[in-house]
Formats: C-alpha cells, sequence, structure tokens
C-alpha cells in the first residue's frame, strides 16, 4: 500500500478515535437507505466528512450515540485508472487494474470490532459537484453486495452526500522536495 493510501486509511481513523439500485435514489443530503438496516440502523446521521488524497474517495456518515461516535458506514473508492470528475459515473464492483477492490465498506459502532462489507456486486457512484480537497462535494451511491459470506452479503446501501472534501495527504514522499526546493528534514 502506498503512502497516500496508508494516509487516508490513518486520517480516517484517527477522526474515529477522536469522536444495487440506480444513482440518483434520490435521498436528502447526508442519508442512508437500504437493506443493511437490517443489520444497524441508518437514520439520525449527525456527520459526514469527504477525505480526499491522490488515490482514493471516502465518505464517511457518522452518528451520536450518546457519549459516543458511531460510524455508520465508509465508503471508500480506490481511484486508480478513474476520471473521478462531476458528472460522471464510477462503477464501484470489481477491481483496479492493480488488482485492489474498487469500492470498500466497513461498519464500526463504539464498542465493537469493525465489520469490513462483502465484496460490491453491483454499483455506481456520482459527483454532483467537488470532488478534491477544499471544494464542495455533493454527490450520491448506490450498491448491492455479493452473496454468500461476509457482513451485509446479499443487501443493499444507497447513500447521499454533502460536505467540504479534505485533504488526506501527508505531504512529500521520502526524498522529495518540499515547496521552494528545500529538502526535508
Amino acid at each position: 500500500m502506498s503512502r497516500a493510501a496508508r494516509a487516508l486509511v490513518a486520517f480516517g481513523l484517527a477522526g474515529l478515535a477522536s469522536g444495487a439500485g440506480l444513482v440518483g435514489c434520490g435521498l436528502e443530503d447526508n442519508s442512508l437507505s437500504g437493506s443493511v438496516s437490517e443489520l444497524f440502523p441508518l437514520g439520525d446521521i449527525s456527520r459526514v466528512e469527504v477525505l480526499r488524497n491522490a488515490e482514493a474517495l471516502q465518505v464517511s456518515y457518522y452518528r451520536n450515540n450518546e457519549l459516543d461516535v458511531d460510524l455508520v458506514a465508509r465508503l471508500t473508492v480506490v481511484t486508480e485508472g478513474l476520471d473521478l470528475r462531476p458528472g460522471a459515473k464510477v462503477d464501484l464492483a470489481g477491481t483496479t487494474p492493480s488488482g485492489l477492490a474498487r469500492a470498500t465498506v466497513v461498519h464500526l459502532n463504539a464498542g465493537e470490532p469493525a465489520r469490513a462489507f462483502a465484496p460490491v456486486e453491483n454499483g455506481d457512484l456520482q459527483l454532483d459537484t467537488g470532488g478534491n480537497p477544499g471544494e464542495a462535494t455533493r454527490g450520491d451511491f448506490s450498491m448491492s453486495f455479493q452473496k454468500g459470506e461476509g457482513f451485509g452479503a446479499g443487501r443493499n446501501l444507497e447513500g447521499a452526500f454533502n460536505a467540504v472534501a479534505t485533504d488526506a495527504s501527508f505531504g512529500p514522499e521520502p526524498g522529495e522536495l518540499l515547496d521552494a526546493g528545500v529538502p526535508p528534514p
């Protein structure tokens, strides 16, 4: 896993410590629906976070749960080989050219182990606006999970999101020059 991908994962996990259908599913901004509601509640989303780096787009839905914060769902889309821009549909099923899952979904209630969903069987994501760090990013997705083994197997999940995308990169790789050509310490 590259440093940029590790940065996105680490940034998302740090946020935790602190605190298929059709695209255009008609959901209100920052909401979830689907048959995964049979496994855990999808309502009462208190915050949505969009993270972006050179290798992935990540959308996380949080719910305040008294003194805890639950990660209701986190969708990570690996952008390798994609032109992720407003108006373009992204196929969430399958793998990237290097063999990584194109999309993964995780659920984590406070005090419980993280649950990774079964692989995405069908689905897509579409941005209406934004997608880059610092931009208001709005879009939606819809997916179904493969039947068989795994959390959420045979179920579906739809979501709509609207948040300013945060830069999830850590800066230059080791040996790269910083701004103005100053070597890193």
